[in-house]
């Protein structure tokens, strides 16, 4: 057991000598080379004449706490430590409890251990003592089971077929049902989607699997966290910061040279226009682009925002900004692709400025606020229109998709000769909150934190007449309403009569309303497409797809199904999207790319997240039917850790139909990007994408 546990957590050897009882007080050491031992203070209270002691308790507490001169087996006294052997004592310490930390973060990510996040070694080992079949009683007292079966053993496949035979005992073997608390799930019983016939690959030479739960897990005193880093999150200071430095510059790396060439383009800043349609600082702007070219970056990527482009009338359009944008990039020889932005800015994660719906629209919501997402509370979300008005005549005579269409033909009219010159190569079409195909069902502005589950929104008068109808076309007209056990934005599954285990999801009713749901997204995304090809004709058309990837280990999903993937354990719910996609001709952009690394972090191992597996099954969705897929950044990236991730993605190992990413978005340019490290590491980046070599690769 010793060898598969530090296979495990990746301890050395030296660690196993280390104490790892994150509880300890500071040490009172003797000095080393007086030969002296630490003795518990315990241990010195409560001996009978075998030490000199003070008058009283209180005051040797008082000296041993002060630490004034302190008695000795012997009877004889020594000095205070110096003040160097107290920082030793202080910094053995702080290395002990990051060693714990680590030995805590493997086990909660390799071994499916559920650890509180302030877990002691106490902890660690009812852990492991219940994985052997003993029973560990809630004193602490720890005795054989009688009842004690053969344990599975360990291992996992590479290729997962979809029997369900199989997949019980494949996940069986996995994490053998290891130290799971009865609040929780087995991980049989979670029987994770990533399971659904999917293709997955060798783990790469430079898997964060363990490298990321050594480092990102570190905590500081007594598991506080200290000061995070913004991309692989965890607790570092600056004893560990420096290890994370030297292991990420060691890190074995595929060489990517000779692989296919996937092109890399570059988000603008998403004020690069401002409200008035004039481009912001174009001086500014052309030096940066001119060091993109010189990198060998293929293109960049725009917001054509509504807001700014329609703001005051319907039908009045303002170009005139994104026209001296275009000429400049391709006076660079640059390629462009473009996004249709029918959402507002502002308020999300990365927003820096703020770009509301235009004027008009905002008055029409003001007399009808039905035009927007509604939850069960009847907060309205002006974040984009609701999928219910798209065919309703209600923005001023027109409906909400003739308004796109409108939109996109005046775009394509306005800019023929870029396209026409292939300048502009591809079009991404808003479809919902931040341009993504979901509902918006988890605004921060209504209180959502990670890892809540969100809420339905679906409340409009628009989209429960849709209801309405289904449910009358079914036969069961009581059926026409929401769930009322669904929780809130910030509840968990098991806190739900609807998401638990066994829960209203998964029942006639449950069904009925996640089908319905899950339609209307879909249905949008066709309505919408199908105008926007007609309008590009000839010109390759995008939607973007976030990765909900948090409570994803669970049954029935619950953070993707409120966003309207209805993907349970027993359902793919990524199926129908790409078999849409694939009648338009479309691209998948899904923004899910380096998003394995959030799940590392110690604060998020409740969230029962796998973005990894999330990646696979929406890859392999859109890979069998045979459509490209383009990513993005969903944070920001600036370390080779961070770049060896999307690599990995982008190009994977040993796939047997030698799939890959048709094209890369790098999520954005802003100073930092353009600072001399991060920039170095940007453009090593690039030259792998294109498959060139680098002469600095660790292998």
């Amino acid at each position: 057991m010793a060898t598969d546990m530090q296979k495990l957590i990746g301890a050395s050897e030296e660690d196993d000598d280390e104490e790892i009882d994150m509880d300890v007080k500071e040490e009172d050491d003797e000095d080393e080379e007086n030969g002296g031992r630490h003795i518990p203070a315990e241990m010195m209270v409560g001996a009978d004449g075998g030490m000199a002691s003070t008058s009283n308790n209180s005051q040797f507490q008082h000296h041993q706490q002060s630490q004034e001169q302190v008695s000795t087996p012997g009877g004889g006294t020594r000095r205070c430590r110096p003040t160097e052997e107290k920082e030793r004592t202080k910094l053995r310490e702080r290395h002990r409890r990051a060693i714990t930390a680590r030995i805590l973060a493997g086990l909660r990510r390799h071994g499916n251990y559920n650890l509180r996040v302030r877990a002691d070694i106490n902890d660690v080992i009812a852990a492991l003592a219940r994985e052997a079949g003993w029973v560990v009683l809630p004193d602490g007292t720890t005795f054989p089971s009688r009842s004690q079966g053969p344990k599975p053993v360990g291992g996992s496949s590479q290729v997962v077929t979809s029997s369900s035979s199989q997949l019980v005992t494949q996940q069986a073997s996995h994490t053998s049902l290891r130290g799971i608390s009865p609040g929780y799930r087995t991980s049989v019983d979670y029987n994770s989607s990533r399971m659904k016939g999917v293709f997955v690959p060798n783990p790469s030479p430079y898997d964060l699997s363990t490298t990321a739960s050594q480092t990102s897990g570190m905590v500081g005193e007594l598991g506080e966290q200290t000061e995070s880093h913004p991309r692989i999150g965890g607790s570092m200071d600056a004893f560990t910061d420096k290890q994370i430095v030297d292991i990420s510059s060691k890190l074995p790396e595929r060489d990517f040279a000779g692989t296919p060439y996937v092109p890399v383009y570059v988000m603008l800043p998403l004020g690069v226009i401002n409200m008035k349609c004039e481009l912001v600082d174009p001086d500014g702007l052309l030096k940066q682009l001119r060091v993109l070219k010189a990198a060998n970056v293929d293109g960049v990527m725009v917001d054509c925002w509504w807001g700014i482009v329609e703001a005051h009338a319907p039908q009045e359009y303002n170009w005139n900004g994104y026209k001296r944008l275009f000429r400049i990039v391709r006076e660079l020889k640059l390629r462009i692709q473009v996004v249709m932005s029918f959402h507002e800015c502002g308020g999300n994660v990365g927003d820096d400025v703020c770009i509301p719906l235009p004027n008009w629209v905002a008055e029409v919501g003001r007399s009808n606020p039905d035009i927007f997402f509604t939850d069960r509370e009847g907060r309205r979300n002006p974040e984009c229109l609701s999928w219910g008005i798209d065919k309703e005549r209600v923005l001023l005579g027109r409906t909400a998709a003739e308004v796109y269409f409108d939109y996109m033909r005046s775009f394509r009219v306005e800019f023929d000769e870029f396209f026409n010159d292939g300048i502009i190569n591809m079009v991404e079409v808003g479809l919902g909150p931040c341009g993504e195909l979901r509902y918006p069902s988890c605004t921060v502005k209504h209180g959502w934190r990670y890892p809540g589950i969100g809420e339905f929104q679906c409340y409009d008068q628009y989209l429960l007449k849709n209801l309405r109808k289904t449910a009358e076309a079914k036969g069961q007209p009581f059926w026409a309403r929401g769930p009322d056990n669904a929780g809130s934005y910030n509840s968990q599954p098991h806190e739900t009569g609807f998401f638990c285990d066994g829960g209203d999801y998964d029942g006639f009713y449950g069904r009925f309303f996640l089908n319905w749901y899950a339609k209307v997204l879909v249905d949008h995304a066709d309505r919408v497409l199908s105008l926007a090809k007609l309008a590009f004709e000839g010109t390759c058309i995008a939607a973007k797809l976030s990765g909900i990837y948090w409570w994803y280990k669970t049954a029935s999903h619950a953070a993707e199904v409120t966003a309207g993937f209805y993907n349970p354990s027993n359902r793919d719910g990524y199926i129908a999207i790409a078999a849409m996609l694939k009648r338009h001709g479309a691209c998948l952009n899904f923004s899910c790319a380096e998003l394995r690394m959030v799940d590392q972090q110690v604060d998020f191992v409740e969230a029962l997240a796998d973005s990894d597996g999330l990646v696979w099954q929406v890859l392999n969705a859109a890979w069998d039917v045979g459509i490209p897929i383009a990513s993005e950044n969903a944070l920001p990236c600036y370390d080779r850790i961070s770049y060896n991730k999307i690599l990995d993605d982008s190009k994977p190992l040993n796939h047997p139909d030698g799939n890959h990413l048709s094209s890369f978005t790098y999520l954005r340019l802003n100073p930092l990007l353009m600072e001399a490290q991060n920039f170095m590491e940007f453009e090593r980046f690039v030259k792998r994408m294109h498959g060139e070599a680098v002469l600095d690769l660790h292998t």
